[in-house]
């Protein structure tokens, strides 16, 4: 991923938190037909030395199975927000006319090896871990202890785990650092009005990195 140093992330607390924030990553590897590419909500299971691990299960029918004996590197990506900005949002614009589109966009490439995860027990605490995580967002929140005894075990014979630990970790931020003050104020402004609740999420961003710098 090609990273302009303004546009780079280094802290690894920030970059933990958008893989919290959106766990469902793309999970790329190399299979006997070239890449795989497959969407999986993966838990970060933090660690107090490297960048931590990632885990998460698979249907046993999924063929990316047979991959997990190759010992090439994995790479996981976990897409944060991301908003088109039209030229018209910024205040330079009637100034001098040397705007252009572009798009913004928050991202983490976790790197590393993947093994398989046999083991009942882990799998029923990845289970729990996962879901109380994703349903913290909720008034009411679903536990695997609702369901039947018999009916998880049932589901958990047809799944299996999986674990990347991670190797290299890199994060990167495009949320118009490049821009002049102005302009980052006006683009705030331009995502607010649109009264989406993504775009909304993008004029955070960009608030947080001016705080930031």
């Amino acid at each position: 991923m090609y990273i302009p140093e303004h546009f780079a992330v280094t802290d690894i607390k920030k970059i933990h938190g958008l893989i919290g924030d959106y766990p469902l990553a793309t999970l790329v590897t190399y299979s006997k037909d070239g890449l795989n590419a497959n969407p999986i909500p993966m838990y970060l299971e933090a660690s107090p030395e490297g960048y931590g691990i990632l885990q998460a299960h698979i249907a046993r029918a999924n063929p990316l199975l047979e991959e997990l004996n190759n010992p090439l590197e994995a790479l996981a990506i976990f897409h944060g927000p991301n908003a088109y900005i039209t030229p018209s949002w910024y205040a330079s614009k009637k100034a001098q006319g040397r705007v252009v589109p572009t798009w913004n966009y928050a991202e983490v490439h976790a790197y590393g090896t993947l093994k398989v995860i046999e083991n009942k027990p882990w799998l029923l605490r990845l289970l729990n871990k996962l879901t109380d995580q994703n349903e913290a967002q909720f008034p009411e929140q679903w536990a695997v202890a609702d369901a039947p005894v018999d009916f998880t075990e049932k589901l958990l014979d047809s799944i299996i785990g999986i674990e990347l630990e991670i190797t290299r970790l890199i994060g990167k931020w495009k949320v118009s650092q490049n821009q002049p003050e102005q302009n980052q104020h006006s683009v705030i402004q331009g995502l607010n009005s649109t009264n989406s609740p993504s775009a909304s999420i993008m004029a955070g961003f960009i608030k947080a990195e001016m705080k930031h710098d």
